[in-house]
Formats: C-alpha cells, structure tokens, sequence
C-alpha cells in the first residue's frame, strides 16, 4: 500500500517566496499559562521564579504537521519586585522548516492602587529560520527558488507589551511581540514570509462560585493586517485549588477540552486536546491536535501562598 499523500506534505512542497500577510506566530490553547510568549510585560508578574515549558503537536496524523515546543523562564528582581525579567524560547517546526525564536524580556511595574498593578514590558531577541528545500518531493525539481536550503537566517526581534492586573481577580493585557520584519514562515500558507506586526489582546476574570468552586473565563484575540481575527475563547473551572476543568472554542476553527492538576504548591501539570472544524478536521489522518503544559515555581523561604495563582 503507498504511504499516505497528505494534503499538508503537497501545500509544503510548493512553498516560494512571497510576500504574505496572514497569521504568522504558533499558536496555544493554554495560552493562560503561556502568558510571555504573547505578552513581554508579564516577566515577573507571578511573583516567584516561575518555568513554563509547553509542547503542542498539532494535527496529529498529518506527516509534516506543526509541533512546537515553548520553554519560558521568568522572575521578579529587585527588593522592590518592581522589576521582571524572563527568557522566552520557542522552537516551530512544520515541515522541511524550523524557526527558533529567543526572546529576553523586561518589565516595569507601577502600584495603581493596593491590588492594582500596571506593568510595561519590552523584548529583545532573534530568530533563525531553517527551510530544508532538499527534503521536499519538488513537484518543479528545476525551480531555482527551490535550489538553495536556508540555514541559520538570523533576524533581530524587537516587541512591547502593557499588562494590567486587579489582585487575583482580573487582567488585561495588548502586546505586539514581533515590531519588525523578518522573514519566516506564513502558518496559512506554508510560504516564506515576512512578518507582520501582530497585535495580542488578552483578558480573563476569575469568579469565586463557592468557597471550593471557580471560574474563570478568558480571552485571546489576535490581529495582523490582512489576516481574519483570531479569537480563542475559554472557561476554566477550579476544583478545590487543585483540579482545572476547562473548554474552550477557537474562532472558526478548534472545539478544545482542558484538564490541568496543582500537584503541589509549586508544580503544575495541563493537557489540551483540540478537534478542528474545518474541513481538515474531517479528513482520515487528522487525530486533532495535543498539548502538554508543566509549570514549575520555586518560592521564597519565608513566603506562602493560600490558594495557587488562577493567573
């Protein structure tokens, strides 16, 4: 029997160079604990040296289909804890292509009031595009766009972000991680692109339903000229400061379900699992796609926390 002919794998064996305009950045269905990678100002926010690290495989059964992997790093500094600083890296592959992004990140927080916090942040970095052109079954094997692999393409990446907090109950936050063109891969159409500045609004509110018992909605919109928006909605319940019960619906595009676990005060786990309602949802070798969250926390000596951060 012949190995399977994927959609995927044929749209990935036509990419050229163009110039593009749609949704470019990975995508999270735990995007509330991945909150850096979209938002520089929270570095620091937690409180205590917080580790996220995240991996996503999506459209499991395609050959070629995204995976990406999310390690992020973030603490306050300073007596004062008026300063963050965090380490972003994420790591994207989707078909003979990689992008590696490495980001550091500073924020700035100001006291509003006694449970307000308004923190501004601002991010440095770069990104390596890889294109394995060699690897691909060329429909056009004498395409001179096709000839040449990209390796180790470096471009700088400057981004800013606002994020505002009311103790444990709200935030809001709008971010453009990416300020400045760079060439990388166009997520919609498989072609090397360049960037557009991408805008991230981000929100959530947790309601205390009974003394054992929260919720919390929230909500991730993402903007870039020329491309539809994006909106992924979520509610998330807790359990008993311990269990998360979640669901959540990605505009036009996913059903997810979400399960996360406070193993102890300091580590958490969190699984996603998305079904597209598209038509590629409905194709023979989409098993939908997966996500695994482990966050890990280390807090000061003298320090302890009555119910684990919803945020």
């Amino acid at each position: 029997m012949k190995n399977k002919i994927l959609l995927l794998v044929i749209i990935i064996s036509t990419i050229v160079y163009v110039d593009g305009y749609a949704q470019q950045d990975a995508q999270y269905t735990q995007y509330m604990y991945n909150t850096m990678s979209v938002n520089p100002a929270y570095a620091g926010s937690r409180e205590v040296l917080s580790i996220t690290g995240l991996y996503r495989t999506q459209w499991v059964g395609l050959d070629g289909a995204p995976k990406t992997q999310t390690l992020g790093i973030h603490s306050p500094i300073g007596s004062g804890e008026k300063l963050g600083i965090g380490l972003s890296i994420v790591n994207d592959k989707i078909g003979p292509t990689r992008e590696t992004f490495f980001d550091v990140n500073f924020s700035y927080t100001f006291k509003t009031s006694d449970l307000g916090r308004f923190s501004f942040g601002l991010r440095g970095g770069g990104h390596l595009l890889d294109v394995c052109y060699s690897c691909l079954n060329q429909y056009n094997p004498g395409d001179e766009l096709l000839q040449s692999n990209i390796e180790n393409k470096f471009s700088p990446n400057v981004g800013v972000g606002l994020y505002y907090r009311h103790g444990d109950k709200w935030y809001l936050g709008l971010s453009a991680p990416s300020l400045l063109e760079t060439e990388h891969l166009d997520r919609v159409t498989l072609s090397t692109a360049k960037e557009r500045i991408h805008f991230n609004l981000i929100a959530g509110y947790v309601f205390d339903l009974t003394k054992n018992l929260k919720l919390k909605p929230a909500v991730l919109f993402k903007a870039v000229n020329g491309a539809p928006l994006q909106a992924d909605l979520t509610a998330n319940f807790l359990i008993n400061d311990k269990l998360t019960l979640g669901a959540a619906y990605r505009w036009s595009a996913a059903l997810s379900g979400l399960v996360g676990f406070q193993i102890t005060e300091g580590l958490m786990i969190g699984f996603a699992y998305d079904r597209e309602t598209t038509e590629l949802g409905k194709t023979k070798y989409n098993d939908g796609s997966y996500e695994l969250m482990l966050r890990f926390e280390l807090f000061k000596k003298d320090s302890k926390i009555i119910s684990p951060r919803f945020f």
